[in-house]
């Protein structure tokens, strides 16, 4: 296996009522190719911040991070923009679907941003793959919970990324959904992607290859 994702000494400080927060304090990680990892710790320890500095999403206030080799944050706002839709993909809580486009058109949305070989025909297969078909031309608002996290994850998958970031994505579905979503991201690392899953269920992290707990920032195990 060789790096992914390499996090170095991140830092991330912001003002708050009672002072400077820290909400990273020179984490370090690495995210090998076909490799599952987990992050687990407390409400406020700095998981959700790391997820985005490393997807390129915010900018830390000190530290590196590279995918692949390339450094996110030496790259200007555009480049770091199109870097992002060629390599890395994004699943949420809250699923950030676009909410007047049909199924269709929320997972073919990544092609706007990076062309896509093949884009059609690839939404085409993600669409049945997660028994949507009957729901291509639904908006977001007249789908169930599950449907509208399947649909997020074939907007993930549809440019072919290196790396997922997943951000509590089982924590509003039913168990049958969250297996869904379980089965998607395992899969996606045998094949040699990397992953990287914020969750609160410890059920789910167990799944990953690797546990990585934090706590005010820091890592303590993993």
């Amino acid at each position: 296996m060789s790096a992914l994702l390499q996090a170095q000494d991140l830092t991330k400080s912001y003002p708050g009522p009672k002072g400077m927060v820290h909400a990273l304090a020179g984490l370090s990680l690495t995210v090998e190719t076909g490799e599952f990892i987990a992050v687990q710790g407390p409400s406020g320890c700095g998981k959700t911040t790391l997820l985005l500095a490393a997807g390129g999403l915010l900018h830390p206030s000190g530290g590196q991070v590279q995918i692949n080799g390339q450094d996110l944050y030496t790259l200007s706002s555009e480049q770091r923009a199109q870097f992002r839709a060629a390599n890395i993909g994004f699943v949420f809580q809250q699923f950030h679907l676009v909410p007047y486009l049909s199924v269709w058109d929320n997972v073919l949305a990544p092609a706007l941003a990076q062309p896509v070989p093949d884009a059609r025909e690839r939404s085409r297969e993600l669409i049945a793959r997660f028994g949507l078909q009957e729901r291509t031309h639904h908006v977001p608002a007249e789908l169930s919970t599950g449907e509208r996290q399947r649909t997020a994850l074939a907007r993930a998958l549809l440019n072919q990324p290196k790396l997922l970031l997943a951000d509590e994505p089982t924590g509003n579905l039913d168990p049958d959904n969250a297996k869904v979503v379980l089965a998607c991201l395992s899969e996606f690392a045998r094949n040699g992607g990397g992953v990287l899953l914020v969750t609160h269920d410890l059920t789910l992290a167990q799944q990953a290859r690797r546990i990585v707990r934090l706590k005010e920032g820091r890592i303590t195990t993993g």
